[in-house]
Formats: structure tokens, C-alpha cells, sequence
């Protein structure tokens, strides 16, 4: 296979970054009943660009947009050990480049900026019954931490 670039994203990267967005909130409905139909935005794309605090990287194939995520510094709780954390989002590649190994160099990549930041704890959210991308995960080092639950009443 041709060689991926992950690079920096651009504001000029936003309607493709907008369509993935929408891709992947079409994913993830099946995981979770409580997300509204239509037009779902989980992230200010815009935002984490424009933020010191965020890197958003992209992976490009011969010009085109084949994934993204992003990695976001934030304030931990006062009851942890760290004082700043890394969360990472938005993490998403096209289906036929799935397989290939490029989730990990998303994950190495924002991992490297966190890194450089100073920062050394990074967490992310995943559905557990999303058994592909919970296992890609575990793959770069995360491990289960927390369960979150919910009824409707």
C-alpha cells in the first residue's frame, strides 16, 4: 500500500472533516439509542484547529482524506494524580482503509504530541459493544477503566 500521511488538519479540511463526523455518528447510533436522528455535532472542528490545547490530525492518500482524530489537553479532576490529561476523539478512518493499521498511527501520532505537551495520561471514550474499535485500542495500550450505565425511566 501506498504510504499515508498524517498531517495537521486545515481549515480547508472542514467539509470532508464535516462528512466524517456525520459517518461516524451514523456508527456509533446503533450503540446508543439516545443519540438524536438527523444531524448530530459531537465537536467545534473549527475550534480544534484554531486551539493550542488540541492537535486535530488528519490521514491523507494521494490527496484525499482517508481519517482523522484528535487529541484535546484538558483540566483532570482534583482527586487524580495528574493535573492535566489528553482526551482523544473523532477518531475515525474510511471503511476500506480499515485493517491497515492507520488507527494506530493516528494513535502514535497524537501520542507524540501529548508528549510533547508535557502532558502522559490520554484517555478516550468508546461503546463496549463496539468490539472492533475496543480492541484496536487495547492494541495501542488503553485498557477498560470505567462503565458508564444508563435507564430511561
Amino acid at each position: 500500500m501506498d504510504t499515508v500521511k498524517t498531517r495537521r488538519a486545515s481549515f480547508d479540511d472542514l467539509p470532508v472533516l464535516d462528512n466524517f463526523l456525520q459517518l461516524l455518528v451514523d456508527a456509533e447510533r446503533p450503540f446508543d439509542v439516545t443519540i438524536k436522528d438527523g444531524t448530530a455535532i459531537y465537536y467545534d472542528l473549527r475550534a480544534l484547529i484554531e486551539s493550542d490545547d488540541a492537535e486535530l490530525l488528519v490521514l491523507e492518500k494521494d490527496g484525499s482524506l482517508v481519517g482523522c482524530g484528535y487529541a484535546l489537553i484538558q483540566k483532570a479532576k482534583s482527586y487524580l494524580k495528574y493535573r492535566e490529561y489528553a482526551h482523544l476523539g473523532f477518531m475515525y478512518v474510511v471503511p476500506e482503509y480499515r485493517g491497515m493499521g492507520l488507527n494506530q498511527q493516528l494513535i502514535t501520532a497524537l501520542k507524540q504530541w501529548v508528549l510533547s505537551k508535557g502532558v502522559r495520561e490520554v484517555r478516550l471514550e468508546v461503546y463496549e459493544e463496539n468490539a472492533a474499535a475496543v480492541k484496536a485500542y487495547e492494541k495501542a495500550g488503553f485498557r477498560k477503566l470505567l462503565s458508564t450505565m444508563r435507564c430511561e425511566i
